[in-house]
């Protein structure tokens, strides 16, 4: 738990400097009260920090709201984490158990099939780069980090051989899913789940369509990095966003400045979650193909309308090159990307220059 602990210090400010470059600009009247700009901060869920910005006409206002963000995103880390059990529930971690040597069918909760039926969506879309059914494979990679992270200078990389030896196990048709009776089941026994590319992405869409369902805007939410805007500012101007620099310089902490009015922004990179082995930093974004840490980018980040569709396709972009990002992205609507090469050079998707904005103060 000190490690622990100590990591999310550690990404604190990295993370509140992703998105919270919002200028205390003159407000409107609503009703004859001025709205106030308000943040909440939490560090429960999705092992990451939590930072909710959003205007409201009190205190009292704000907080009843944002404990309802929190209890609905507190239900989904329950659901989709595949590292702890809950007395009464079935979640993605008891999908992954075996009991004498096989997993179950599992009748879930319906958020967990939507999930999981999303993400096989996507995985057909990105080509395979975005596959849930690499738990086994991960779960090596996971260890190996953890240990390195514990020990450094015992760190080491997982053997070639066994991670070609769990990669076996990572075809998703082995994900059988039926959702009429709400249940699941993973055929191969050998094969676990890991929600890590998607889950707070997607958990963050579905909080933020619950606010707009419930005619609530003027809000940003931002799980670890995965931003989603709900609505605009109460002064009726964009929320203004920043593309942190992966050089992590003071001098220039944002490579570039997001205008947002209801979308969401999702940066995957190399410099956010690794250990180091000989001098060489192993990050958390392991390509399918190679079963080693993709490699060529600091970082990728996407704009688009869902927070879910952002960080699945941040993930799959990262195990692209650019040209076959840039198809990817251009196939669908409404989808932008930022791609920071190794080298520092960044690459738009043709319409990424929309949402650029000038730099606020």
């Amino acid at each position: 738990m000190a490690r622990r602990a100590c990591i999310r210090k550690r990404m604190l400010p990295l993370l509140l400097a992703v998105v919270w470059l919002l200028a205390a600009l003159p407000l409107t009247a609503c009703e004859g009260k001025t709205p106030e700009r308000f943040t909440e901060y939490s560090f429960d869920y999705f092992d990451t920090v939590t930072t909710i910005t959003g205007y409201a006409k009190s205190e009292e206002e704000f907080k009843r709201i944002t404990a309802d963000i929190l209890a609905e995103l507190g239900e989904y880390h329950r659901l989709f984490t595949i590292y702890d059990r809950y007395e009464g529930m079935e979640n993605l971690c008891t999908i992954n158990e075996l009991v004498d040597g096989a997993h179950r069918v599992v009748k879930v909760d319906s958020r967990i099939m939507d999930l999981l039926v999303y993400a096989k969506d996507m995985h057909e879309r990105t080509g395979g780069r975005m596959n849930i059914a690499m738990g086994s494979v991960l779960s090596i990679w996971h260890d190996y980090r953890e240990a390195g992270l514990d020990e450094p200078w015992n760190a080491a990389l997982p053997p070639m051989e066994e991670l070609a030896e769990a990669a076996k196990h990572t075809d998703i048709d082995n994900v059988i899913l039926d959702a009429e009776n709400g249940t699941v089941f993973l055929s191969d026994p050998k094969m676990t789940l890991d929600v890590g590319a998607v889950a707070k992405g997607y958990a963050v869409e579905m909080v933020a369509r619950s606010l707009e369902e419930q005619g609530i805007t003027g809000f940003v939410l931002n799980v670890g990095g995965n931003v989603r805007t709900v609505g605009i500012r109460a002064d009726g101007e964009p929320w203004t966003a920043g593309i942190n620099n992966p050089e992590e310089s003071e001098e220039r902490p944002y490579v570039a400045y997001l205008s947002l009015k209801g979308e969401s922004l999702v940066t995957s990179g190399s410099y956010q979650r690794y250990y180091t082995v000989d001098g060489k930093n192993y990050h958390h974004i392991v390509d399918a193909e190679t079963l080693m840490p993709a490699e060529g980018y600091l970082s990728v980040s996407v704009v688009c309308a869902s927070s879910a569709d952002g960080d699945a396709l941040s993930t799959a972009l990262f195990c692209m090159t650019v040209e076959e990002g840039r198809g990817l992205v251009q196939s669908m609507d409404g989808v932008e990307a930022l791609w920071i090469l190794s080298d520092g050079t960044q690459i738009e998707s043709d319409g990424f220059g929309k949402y650029l904005a000038e730099r606020k103060a």
